[in-house]
């Protein structure tokens, strides 16, 4: 017999949703032996097995069993969510940020604006080869919801590849980033959920991180977790969203390893909504 598969509903803005629970991964599988993704001059994340004595942890060097141990940098080598912390004197846990495990979410694709096409500020001002994710962009491709139906908001850049999964973004050429209009602009609409399949929201090489600060509701130069405003509230970057997975609104659950620090790898899911 076949299994017996669970019987969701959700009720968004009103209006009830059946839940597929055959869900898309957005993560990154972090393959030790394989290309992966690297970022920021991060060492690519590596394993060893485990030397205790006359133990090695591998079963076909003739141990008991594999043990292993691993190395990476969550920021740099995968998919990963963080919180306020990335940016405040306070070591805050991402853990205990990530509270919101089911969210109503929407995903969509933009195309980066060229920086001269647009009059949206950037701090730093940007660059003429910088490709921008614009407030326009963002209106135009949340037209059709309403504000506040959505806590989580996954955006997939155009063009995509799959090369997203094994990119060395230090050589690759730059990355796109959110301009301040924009991230303000995500902020007014109620996303507390930000997924995007970029190494980074703001600039690669920007000092002042000025898109995260504005999610995250931290005035420029403070270093205090107090002055946040949103500090529940989390990014997750370096995820991958293939082209077969359509646009529209999904029930986000958002798994994040449960790592006491500012960044955790993670693992993204998009269960998609079906009408009641």
């Amino acid at each position: 017999m076949p299994p017996v598969m669970p019987n969701l509903m959700v009720e968004i803005a009103g209006r009830p949703w059946r839940v597929s629970t055959r869900g898309h991964d957005l993560s990154i599988p972090l393959d030790f032996d394989a290309p992966q993704p690297v970022f920021f001059g991060a060492q690519a994340a590596s394993e060893q097995p485990l030397v205790a004595g006359s133990f090695t942890g591998q079963v076909d060097r003739g141990a008991s069993c594999n043990c292993s141990m691993f190395t990476l940098t969550p920021h740099c080598n995968g998919t990963h969510t963080e919180c306020v912390g990335h940016i405040t004197r306070e070591r805050l846990s991402v853990r205990d940020a990530a509270g919101d495990h089911l969210s109503a979410a929407v995903l969509v694709s933009i195309a980066p604006a060229a920086a001269e096409s647009t009059a949206d500020s950037c701090d730093p001002a940007p660059r003429s080869t910088d490709r921008l994710i614009t407030r326009a962009a963002l209106e135009a491709a949340l037209a059709p919801y309403e504000p506040g139906q959505h806590q989580g908001l996954i955006v997939r850049t155009l063009p995509n590849d799959a090369s997203r999964q094994y990119r060395n973004y230090d050589t690759a050429p730059s990355s796109a980033y959110f301009t301040t209009d924009a991230m303000r602009w995500i902020v007014q609409y109620g996303i507390r959920t930000l997924v995007v399949d970029l190494p980074s929201v703001d600039r690669s090489d920007a000092s002042r991180l000025t898109a995260h600060r504005i999610f995250w509701g931290l005035p420029a130069g403070s270093t205090s977790a107090a002055a946040a405003t949103r500090s529940d509230a989390t990014i997750t970057e370096l995820a991958y969203i293939d082209d077969s997975i359509q646009d529209g609104q999904y029930l986000l659950n958002l798994q994040v390893a449960p790592f006491v620090a500012d960044a955790a790898p993670s693992r993204p899911i998009l269960l998609p909504l079906l009408p009641w």
